[in-house]
């Protein structure tokens, strides 16, 4: 293996939130270092295995997986697969032989970084929740160096002389497409008020219930939809709508370039990414936190927005009573959907990727 270049082991995925920093990271690096090697390590059957091959890099799949709160077959497996997972790490390791190994978050980071920082392997974690997943504060200790995207992250973690608060990276396509091609790509009419609906990468089935129950309203008044369900709800939400014609419907969302350019309006939960998407594209957004996220993180993240005027916030317990009317005053309004997109574009970190990209190529020098 040639070392004369960098090699850099990159650990994320079970959900868009973890995967796409990781890749925003990894296009940043390639950007300043192009002869860079990567390898992503995810599980096999989510969104990592899919998408990461089709961005190029090359992918590698190891056996673990969350441990859930309700007893399950998983919970069971769950102390195997952390050993089998720390076995598989080590010897990708040893065979890869990286410079630097970067972790977004998530279980699979923790068998990764743990192996890393016994072989003495420069780690570096982003975290980009204001409530840090247990795997960060696992790790914490152990990362030679670890970004966060919000600053009441610090007090969930107990070493702060690494800590560099910096934001999360996002995608550089997004914000590079006009309207009018956006809704040319999703077969739109080019006129209509456009309302982006979605609910990460694994969808929401409460929001796509609430949709539901607006959806009349939002045709009799000219809205068209973007709206992806996430593969679980697709044939429920499909079979509720029936023949009438929506706009675009889908399970996921490839080219969420296109759908945020699309769009006049947004309708989303409040993870870190998507925030951190929404206000690089300047959106405004009716923001349905999830409500059961660790530590209520999501309310937390909604309320920066909300305060800040580039959002109005709604439970999710009062969402099917709620979203249509907030939904069809803002869309009705263009002067105030105007002013939320210049508050939301004003808290947008763009260079988020470009600095941590920057910082792990240092660290390799």
């Amino acid at each position: 293996m040639d070392k004369d270049v960098s090699h850099i082991l990159v650990a994320g995925g079970g959900t868009g939130g973890h995967l796409f920093p990781a890749l925003a990271i990894a296009d940043e690096i390639m950007k300043l270092q192009p002869d860079a090697v990567f390898l992503f390590l995810g599980t096999k059957g989510k969104i990592e295995a899919r998408v990461v091959p089709q961005r190029g890099y090359a992918f590698r799949a190891i056996w673990i997986s969350g441990f859930h709160r309700r007893l399950t077959l998983d919970n069971l497996l769950f102390p195997l697969k952390v050993l089998v997972s720390l076995v598989q790490s080590f010897f990708v390791i040893r065979q890869f032989r990286p410079d630097v190994v970067v972790g977004t978050g998530g279980y699979v980071c923790g068998p990764v970084l743990f192996v890393a920082s016994i072989l003495k392997i420069p780690t570096v974690i982003h975290e980009s929740n204001s409530y840090p997943g247990v795997t960060t504060r696992m790790l914490a200790r152990r990362a030679t160096k670890i970004f966060i995207a919000f600053d009441d992250a610090k007090r969930w973690l107990k070493r702060t002389d690494h800590l560099t608060l910096i934001g999360t990276p996002t995608r550089e396509t997004l914000g590079t497409v006009s309207q009018s091609v956006s809704r040319e790509f999703f077969q739109l009419e080019p006129e209509k008020k456009t309302l982006l609906v979605f609910g990460g990468s694994l969808g929401a089935a409460s929001i796509n219930s609430a949709v539901l129950e607006a959806l009349d309203d939002l045709l009799d008044a000219g809205v068209q939809l973007i709206w992806q369900t996430g593969q679980g709800d697709f044939e429920r939400v499909r079979a509720a709508i029936g023949a009438r014609s929506i706009g675009w419907l889908g399970a996921f969302i490839d080219s969420m370039e296109y759908a945020f350019g699309a769009a006049d309006l947004v309708v989303c939960r409040s993870g870190a990414t998507t925030l951190a998407e929404l206000t690089r594209v300047g959106k405004p957004a009716i923001i349905i936190p999830y409500p059961r996220a660790a530590g209520d993180h999501q309310t937390h993240n909604a309320r920066s927005l909300a305060d800040a005027g580039a959002a109005v916030m709604i439970a999710d317990h009062n969402a099917r009573h709620e979203l249509k009317s907030v939904a069809l005053t803002l869309l009705n309004d263009p002067e105030r959907l105007e002013n939320m997109s210049r508050m939301s574009a004003r808290l947008g970190k763009p260079n988020a990727g470009r600095a941590i990209a920057t910082t792990i190529l240092e660290m390799i020098r």
